[in-house]
């Protein structure tokens, strides 16, 4: 026999136990794909949707002070993400990302995700966490949230113009009647709500 019962029993003091180290539990322990959904932004693209293993809602404040953060909203809490190319809209129990190639890679994405979310949390005490709306939009960051499709129907010749329409409170998110349509822009509608209000 081995280990500290042996040396009890043959009267040898036992072996004195090293106290274990403090060991960071992670965040989040996974983010699973739940589904895809075609990307109409970008034919031949899909939109990954991924649900977290416990609620985002604590770290989303967080998250936002990242640089490729452009809108967050604290209630409910939501926040976009650039990623070259597409975006990562973020929500308490919900996770999306647009313009993936296939499901491997939002796979790949999502772990990904996880990770970063979790380096986010374990440094969280040298960042201020962002708490009230955070809005600064462009024009661009607008149209990326667009369907993109230059139909005309919102009165605009392009999405583009509709872009600089809604940032000047020119038009209204209503005004597009693309976007409530399609299951598949519900991500893109909630970022657009937070970025432009």
């Amino acid at each position: 026999m081995k280990g500290d019962a042996q040396g009890a029993r043959c009267g040898h003091p036992g072996r004195s136990r090293q106290p274990v180290p403090d060991v960071s539990v992670a965040f989040l322990g996974s983010i699973a794909l739940e589904r895809t959904l075609p990307c109409l932004a970008e034919p031949g693209k899909i939109i990954v949707v991924g649900l977290p293993s416990r609620s985002l809602a604590e770290v989303l404040p967080y998250l936002a002070t990242l640089p490729n953060a452009i809108a967050y909203t604290p209630q409910p809490p939501s926040l976009t993400l650039r990623r070259n190319p597409g975006l990562i809209t973020l929500q308490s129990e919900r996770v999306s990302i647009t313009q993936v190639t296939e499901a491997a890679e939002g796979l790949q994405l999502l772990a990904a995700l996880t990770e970063a979310i979790n380096a986010t949390w374990e440094h969280r005490a040298e960042l201020v966490a962002v708490t009230g709306r955070r809005r600064a939009p462009r024009p661009l960051d607008v149209w990326a949230l667009l369907p993109q499709t230059n139909c005309g129907r919102c009165g605009e010749a392009t999405c583009i113009a509709f872009a600089f329409s809604l940032l000047q409170q020119r038009r209204e998110l209503a005004d597009c009647d693309v976007l409530p349509k399609d299951e598949g822009f519900a991500d893109r509608r909630t970022a657009l709500q937070a970025m432009i209000g």
